[in-house]
C-alpha cells in the first residue's frame, strides 16, 4: 500500500523533472491544525527563486486536480536544500567540490576539509594546515563516511572565489 509521501512523490517527481530539477525530499509537517507540505529540490546550479515559485504553481495546480492532500488545509513550501543539509547523495558531493565539509569517519575523528574531488568511489579532501603549512591531502571512500555536511564559511580569504551557497534562493530574495 503506498502511503501519502510515495503518493507525492510521484506526482511531484515529473514536474521536478521537467525543470531539470532533483526531488531532494517530500516531507510533510503538523503544527496544530496546520499542515506544512515541504518539497526541497535542487539542481548543479543551484535554484532560483523564479524556478521554485514556478514548480511551487504546476506542484499546487496538480494536488487541486487530485486528493492526494485530502480536504484539510496546507500550506505547500518550495524549497532548495539548506546550505548545511546532510550530504547523502554521490550529487551532493559532486555539487560541493570547492567547498569546505565537516566529515564524522565511522572511525577515527571528525574532520573539517576542503572537497576537492569526487569520483564513484569516495572524495579527495584538503586538511586545512595550521600557521601557514601547506594543506594535507586525504581520501575517503563513501562507505567510511558516516556524516557529512557543508560548513558554512564566511570569510574565505582574499582573491578566492567561494562556492555558491546553496540556498539560491535566499540570494534572489
Amino acid at each position: 500500500m503506498s502511503t501519502q509521501i510515495d503518493r507525492l512523490r510521484e506526482l511531484v517527481q515529473p514536474l521536478a523533472a521537467e525543470h531539470a530539477m532533483d526531488l531532494e525530499e517530500v516531507k510533510i509537517t503538523t503544527a496544530g491544525r496546520r499542515r506544512v507540505l515541504q518539497v526541497v529540490v535542487d539542481t548543479d546550479d543551484g535554484v532560483g527563486l523564479d524556478a521554485c515559485a514556478e514548480l511551487s504553481r504546476q506542484v499546487s495546480e496538480a494536488l487541486d486536480a487530485r486528493d492526494v492532500m485530502g480536504g484539510a488545509p496546507y500550506v505547500l513550501e518550495v524549497t532548495s536544500p539548506g546550505a548545511e543539509r546532510p550530504l547523502t547523495e554521490h550529487r551532493h558531493y559532486r555539487r560541493s567540490i570547492g567547498r569546505l565539509l565537516w566529515l564524522r569517519p565511522h572511525q577515527g575523528a571528525d574532520v573539517v576539509a576542503r572537497l576537492v574531488g569526487v569520483d564513484e568511489e569516495g572524495i579527495d579532501v584538503e586538511v586545512p594546515g595550521e600557521k601557514g603549512r601547506k594543506p594535507t591531502p586525504r581520501r575517503f571512500a563513501f562507505a567510511e563516511i558516516a556524516r557529512a555536511r557543508v560548513e558554512l564559511e564566511f570569510n574565505r580569504g582574499a582573491g578566492r572565489a567561494a562556492a555558491p551557497s546553496g540556498d539560491e534562493s535566499l540570494k534572489e530574495a
